[in-house]
């Protein structure tokens, strides 16, 4: 009966670690894709879009080099 709990017990342990991981993973993706500042090498798009969950508009600029987008929060 104790390897059952103990079995249990790890698999709920690994789930746990990967929820807390993939969160903290995702925050870290999407914050480094927008802000104030833009990076250097990035230039401009005619690409503009609203933000559904803050309804703020929101500019593309588009590093040629690398392929990264960078959104830019618009006054």
């Amino acid at each position: 009966m104790k390897w059952v709990i103990g079995f249990y017990a790890i698999q709920l342990v690994i789930l746990l670690i990967l929820i807390f991981g993939s969160w903290f993973i995702w925050d870290r993706r999407f914050k480094t894709k927008h802000g104030k500042q833009v990076p250097k090498g990035f230039v401009r798009t005619n690409e503009v879009s609203i933000d559904p969950s803050t309804n703020k508009r929101m500019v593309v600029y588009f590093n040629a080099e690398t392929g990264e987008r960078f959104y830019k929060e618009e006054a």
